[in-house]
C-alpha cells in the first residue's frame, strides 16, 4: 500500500499599495513521501499538508506517499466520450482475478482498515467503523466495480468533503503529478438547479492562466475542445497537466455570465516565478520607513525571495515590516514553515499537527535565530488560507506580529492518499493543524486584533505587552 499525503490566488494586478491602508486585492500545493517521512504542501490547486522536509511545489491543496509493495504503473485511461463508460465498466467487471491478485472483498477490507486506523473526523457527527464492517464486509462482492462502489459509499457516509475514492487511472495520474501546469485552482460549485459547475477558485498572480486572461470566478466549460460537464475538479486539473512549454486551450464563461464565452490558449510553465513584491514606504508624519512585502503564494522561491526583500528593505532603512497575506491561499506548507522561522526565536512553536496516527502528531519549532526582530504587521482577510494561516498564527501567537484585517479562511486539514492493492486509492483526512496557542484553525480561521491599520507606536506597545505576558 502506498500513501500520498495531501491538503492559489487571483488578484488582477500587482499595483503597489500604501502600507497605511488596507487595499482590496482580490483572491487568488500533491506530495510524495514514505510513511516514516511526513512531507507537506498546501493550496487549492493546492492540497494542504504538513511536512518535516521540503517537497517539490505542485500548486495544488498536498499528499503523502507510502508503499509496502513495488509501485505498479497502470496505463492511464484514454480520454473517452459519452457512451464508452459502459463498455469500459463491463471490461473491468470481466477481469479474471488470478490467484496472486487481491480479491474484491480484500480491497474493501483494506479501505475499511485505512479509515479505521487513520481517519480524523473533523465534523460534528459520529461515525461507526464497526457498523461499516457489519453492513458491508459480510457480503459477497462479485465484481471489482461493485467493490469500488462499496468503497465510495463507505467514504461518502463519513460526511467529509475531502475524503474520497480514486480510480486506478486517477491514482496513476496523481502519482505522476508534477509542478507543470497553468497556475489555476478549480473547485466544484453547486448551481441553482442542482447541477455542478467547475469554477476558478484562484490562480497564481502573473502565472500562465492569469497572463492569458483567466480570472477569479470564471467557469471552465472545456479543455482542448473536450466538454468538462460531469467531470470532477481533479479530473479537469489532470487534463491541464502536461510537458513544460506545451499549450492547452480552455473555454471559459466569465463570472456572472455577462459576457460571451471565450477560448484562451495558455502555455504551461515549469519554472516558479517570484511570489514576492516589496517596496519601502515612508510613514506619514514620521521619519520612520516601512518595508512592505506582499507574498502571493508559498512556492519554491518564496523563502529565498523574501529573505532578499527583508535584507534589502532593512539596508534601505526600514524600521517596521508589513507582510501582506490577504490574497494568499497557500502553496507549499514547508515554505510557510521556513518563512515563519525568519521571524521567530529558536525553540518557538510554529504549528502543531493533530491526528490519530502518531506520524501526524507533531510540534514544529523554529531551529534558528530570527533574520529580523523589527515589529511586524501581517495583513489578512477571508482569502488568507492554509500555509498563510500557519505563518500568521505563528507570528501572532509568538508575539512577533500584530494581525490586521478580517478573519482568515480556516483551512487546516491534512489529507493522505493511500493506494489500494488493485491500483486504486482513497484520499482520507488524517489530521489537522493547531496554532501555537492550541487553537484549531480548520473551520475557525484566525481573528486579527485590528480591522483598521493602527499607529506604529500602538503596534510596538502591543507586541511589548504581549511578550511581557508570555514571560510572566
Amino acid at each position: 500500500m502506498r500513501i500520498l499525503l495531501c491538503n492559489c490566488n487571483s488578484p488582477p494586478s500587482l499595483t503597489p499599495t500604501p502600507p497605511q491602508k488596507l487595499p482590496s486585492f482580490p483572491l487568488g500545493a500533491a506530495v510524495w513521501t514514505k510513511k516514516t517521512l511526513v512531507t507537506a504542501l498546501t493550496g487549492a490547486l493546492s492540497l494542504t499538508l504538513l511536512v518535516s522536509s521540503p517537497s517539490p511545489s505542485l500548486s495544488s491543496d498536498s499528499q503523502f506517499f507510502q508503499s509496502s509493495r513495488p509501485p505498479q504503473v497502470s496505463a492511464p485511461l484514454p480520454d473517452r466520450c459519452t457512451g464508452e463508460e459502459e463498455q469500459l465498466q463491463e471490461e473491468e467487471d470481466k477481469v479474471d482475478l488470478k490467484p496472486e491478485f487481491v480479491t474484491n472483498e480484500k480491497i474493501v477490507q483494506e479501505a475499511w482498515q485505512i479509515v479505521n486506523d487513520s481517519f480524523l473526523d473533523s465534523g460534528r457527527h459520529r461515525w461507526s467503523p464497526q457498523s461499516w464492517k457489519e453492513d458491508i464486509l459480510g457480503t459477497s462482492i462479485q465484481t471489482r466495480s461493485k467493490a469500488h462502489e462499496l468503497i465510495k459509499r463507505m467514504l461518502a457516509s463519513l460526511g467529509d468533503p475531502y475524503t474520497r475514492y480514486l480510480s486506478p487511472a486517477e491514482f496513476t495520474k496523481m502519482a505522476r503529478y508534477d509542478i507543470t501546469g497553468i497556475g489555476i485552482n478549480i473547485r466544484e460549485v453547486s448551481d441553482d438547479i442542482g447541477g455542478v459547475k467547475l469554477k476558478v477558485q484562484g490562480l497564481i498572480l502573473d502565472g500562465p492562466a492569469h497572463t492569458a486572461g483567466v480570472r477569479q470566478g470564471d467557469e471552465v466549460l472545456a479543455v482542448n475542445g473536450e466538454d468538462v460537464m460531469g467531470k470532477s475538479a481533479f479530473e479537469v486539473s489532470s487534463l491541464l497537466q502536461g510537458p513544460n512549454e506545451t499549450c492547452v486551450t480552455i473555454k471559459v464563461v466569465r463570472h456572472g455570465n455577462c459576457v460571451p464565452t471565450e477560448s484562451l490558449e495558455i502555455q504551461k510553465q515549469l519554472v516558479a516565478r517570484t511570489s514576492v513584491f516589496y517596496q519601502l514606504e515612508q510613514v506619514s508624519n514620521d521619519p520612520s520607513s516601512v518595508g512592505y512585502m506582499r507574498l502571493k503564494e508559498f512556492n519554491a522561491l518564496a523563502r529565498k525571495d523574501l529573505v532578499i526583500a527583508m535584507k534589502r528593505l532593512q539596508d534601505m532603512g526600514a524600521s517596521y515590516f508589513i507582510l501582506d497575506l490577504r490574497d494568499n491561499l497557500g502553496g507549499l506548507v514547508q515554505a510557510g514553515i521556513e518563512i515563519s522561522k525568519l521571524f521567530l526565536n529558536k525553540g518557538e512553536t510554529i504549528i502543531y499537527t493533530v491526528g490519530r496516527d502518531p506520524q501526524y502528531q507533531n510540534n514544529v519549532v523554529a531551529d534558528t535565530a530570527p533574520l529580523v526582530t523589527l515589529p511586524v504587521v501581517v495583513l489578512v482577510k477571508n482569502k488568507t488560507a492554509s500555509a498563510s494561516e500557519i505563518v500568521a498564527s505563528a507570528l501572532h501567537d509568538n508575539c512577533r506580529a500584530a494581525l490586521v484585517g478580517d478573519r482568515t479562511f480556516g483551512k487546516g486539514l491534512i489529507q493522505s492518499v493511500f493506494e489500494l492493492r488493485d491500483g486504486s486509492g482513497v484520499v482520507v483526512t488524517v489530521g489537522k493543524y493547531a496554532t501555537p496557542n492550541q487553537m484549531d484553525i480548520n473551520g475557525n480561521g484566525i481573528e486579527p486584533e485590528c480591522r483598521n491599520f493602527p499607529a506604529w507606536s500602538d503596534v510596538a506597545q502591543h507586541l511589548s505587552r504581549c511578550n511581557s505576558l508570555r514571560q510572566g
